[in-house]
């Protein structure tokens, strides 16, 4: 088995980074820099996370081996064996070492560290240099590559310089003490420190808010009807996002028209107008294809280079925000219908789950023969409060050993931390697969904790990842840069939990590979002796402000709403909500009852005899214009109902021709979805 794990993990590790790229990008469509950037991001930090339980083990097994060469087994007392009654014979015992077993998933000396050197030093390139550039660069609005770059430059010249200048503070102060000799592997130890220290503060922020939301976020969703209170708060925000992003792109796109119109085809900017056009929707391109024949007449003032430029980059953000409030949207509207539902089965005597709109994936093979609609009923009405209510208590109680070993991990006179007290009891006993199991169950917490914070906070729709494949390309790459500033700092942190970090727990045994390409953090003693022992403490106050709400409660009072169960606005927030779930009921109600009279239409006449019947009917109103209405009862009178034949012959004869086929219909917004020539007078004679 030697090497082996590591080769299974690193498979495993790059397919679940493969995994949320594609759920979070979209890998069709976005550039190929920015998808590689992001997934080379997450599959580092997730492979320091999984490979670390395996460098813990390696490391103990070695300790053993070191322990049983320095200190050997003692002599014991002589060991008597009786052969007969009246003769006894001594034997001295022979020193027998403590037997060290090789772990199942031990690595071969070498591996590991080349393995994390080449790790870390990608890792902090990507989120130091490389990621802010491709962030600067996908975000430009220039039409050309050496503008992009050159923008890119501009943008981060105050950025890599603000942490060139922390890092010449930190060597000025190292320089000040003349014991310590300024080697190459020194100044890696301050820039590794620096960049640490910088991840530290900000993931024990992370950190004590994801304590406390995880276990009450699965506690408060066992309750049906906290759910679809709080959806519809979700409902009626998005409602007013999506108005604002659809005026938001209307603006922009009438600023594109106007633009459009100036610029004529034999301009030198034309070039650059035509990329614009290519970024905004279909419809309104087509819109501005048939404005800038009548606007011929008129001549606007020229735009200029760095106004198109700026242009094409609020077209870029506009396009995109209108495309996630749709998404949204949608999901928003699928997920209130589902627990309506729900709540209607609850107090349904039949034990069968009824859907309102079935979805092509209830048709899927395993909603049909493994997930069916008993078992359905049963998960949402009887087992799911239960299984939620459980995992928050198993949640509950690893935060609350988490606080309590951040709170105390320094004191290793006795051993209060519980992780360490985990480990070292599996050590006494070779188990290394609870070594193995509890360090990564551990470390994996830590990670759902901040790293779910970091799915979930929104930057002023700035940053914001928006799952079905809607998340721009600036806020994936920021998520890899915080992933690799978070995840060694939190790897750190958790060594120093488990007491495998001699900088903290001042003990002398073997380091972990990973500790010894991190370097001695000695060489800044207010870092190693201060902050890193003290500042984590801090996640104890940020977890009692979560646990009473104290952030959602401020940026409510700034004028970002957040769900408070006891706030008055919240409560309006919901029944607006409400309305709005009403209302788009009945319109998607009604458009299914419509799709289903034209699909009985299709099954009673079939599609070419409808369409003959319909051409023929209309025939007849041309030959015999006298009696409009008894032609068409004739074509269509083989039809009945039982709820009245003329009712339904007109709903029939209204839903297929409706306005969804004709070609020149028009949009709510007062504006044409296609270019074909509109044919007056198609029913004048009707």
């Amino acid at each position: 088995m030697s090497g082996a794990a590591l080769a299974v993990v690193v498979v495993v590790v790059f397919l679940l980074a493969l995994y949320l790229l594609q759920r979070y990008g979209d890998l069709r469509r976005q550039q190929r820099m920015v998808l590689l950037g992001t997934l080379l991001s997450w599959y580092l930090c997730f492979l320091i996370v999984f490979i670390l339980p395996l460098d813990v083990s390696t490391t103990i097994y070695k300790q053993c081996i070191l322990d049983n060469a320095n200190h050997p087994a003692p002599v014991t007392q002589a060991r008597h064996t009786n052969q007969t009654d009246s003769k006894s014979s001594v034997y001295p015992t022979v020193s027998i070492p403590k037997v060290c077993e090789e772990p199942w998933s031990y690595i071969p000396d070498g591996i590991l560290p080349v393995l994390w050197r080449v790790v870390y030093w990608t890792s902090q390139f990507l989120t130091w240099l490389l990621l802010p550039f491709m962030q600067s660069y996908a975000r430009s609005g220039s039409f050309s590559r050496v503008g992009k770059i050159k923008t890119a430059l501009i943008e981060n010249a105050i950025y890599y310089g603000t942490y060139l200048l922390i890092f010449i503070s930190l060597l000025v102060y190292v320089a000040a003490h003349p014991q310590w000799q300024l080697t190459w592997r020194e100044l890696q130890t301050i820039g590794i420190t620096a960049a640490n220290t910088w991840g530290l503060f900000l993931l024990v922020l992370l950190l004590g808010y994801g304590l406390v939301e995880i276990p009450r976020s699965y506690w408060l969703s066992s309750s049906h009807g906290y759910l679809l209170a709080k959806t519809y708060f979700k409902v009626a925000k998005m409602a007013t996002e999506k108005a604002s992003a659809e005026e938001n792109l209307a603006d922009v796109m009438e600023e594109v028209a106007g633009v459009h119109g100036s610029v004529r085809y034999n301009h030198c900017l034309r070039k650059c107008v035509d990329t614009i056009i290519t970024k905004c929707p279909t419809e309104y391109q087509e819109e501005m294809g048939r404005n800038v024949e009548s606007s011929c007449g008129e001549q606007n003032a020229l735009p200029t280079k760095r106004g198109l430029i700026k242009l094409h980059k609020k077209v870029i953000s506009a396009v995109q925000r209108h495309s996630q409030t749709q998404v949204q949207w949608s999901i928003l509207l699928d997920q209130a219908f589902h627990l309506e539902d729900v709540a209607e089965s609850q107090s349904s005597p039949v034990r069968h789950f009824n859907h309102s709109f079935p979805s092509v994936r209830h048709h899927s093979w395993i909603y049909r023969f493994i997930f069916t609609p008993t078992v359905e009923w049963y998960w949402e009405c009887v087992f799911r409060q239960g299984f939620y209510r459980l995992l928050a208590v198993l949640l509950c109680l690893l935060s609350a050993t988490v606080v309590w070993s951040e709170c105390t991990f320094f004191s290793t006179h006795p051993i209060l931390s519980l992780f360490a007290v985990f480990v070292q009891m599996a050590e006494k006993q070779h188990n290394y697969i609870c070594i193995e199991m509890a360090c990564f169950v551990s470390i994996l917490f830590l990670c759902v904790c901040v790293y779910s914070t970091v799915f979930r906070i929104r930057v002023f729709n700035y940053y914001y990842l928006v799952p079905h494949h809607q998340t721009d390309a600036y806020s994936l790459q920021f998520s890899g840069m915080l992933f690799c500033r978070l995840t060694p700092p939190l790897c750190l942190n958790f060594l120093g939990l488990i007491h495998m970090d001699s900088a903290i727990s001042h003990q002398d045994r073997i380091q972990t590979s990973y500790t010894s390409i991190m370097g001695s953090m000695r060489v800044l003693y207010f870092i190693s002796d201060g902050f890193y022992i003290y500042y984590p403490m801090l996640v104890l106050l940020l977890c009692f402000a979560t646990f009473y709400s104290l952030g959602s409660r401020c940026l409510n009072l700034l004028g970002f709403h957040q769900y408070i169960t006891d706030d008055h606005l919240t409560s309006d927030l919901v029944d607006e909500g409400r309305e709005l779930i009403r209302r788009e009921r009945r319109i998607k109600q009604k458009a299914e009852d419509g799709e289903n009279r034209r699909w009985a239409w299709r099954e009673r006449y079939g599609v070419q005899g409808a369409t003959g019947r319909t051409r023929a009917g209309y025939t007849q109103l041309n030959d015999n214009q006298s009696s409009p209405v008894t032609e068409i009862n004739n074509s269509v009178i083989p039809f009945t109902r039982r709820d009245g034949e003329e009712e339904e012959q007109r709903c029939l004869l209204q839903d297929n021709f409706s306005d969804e086929g004709s070609p020149n219909r028009r949009s709510t917004g007062g504006r044409y979805l296609s270019v074909s020539p509109s044919r007056t007078g198609i029913f004048d004679d009707v």
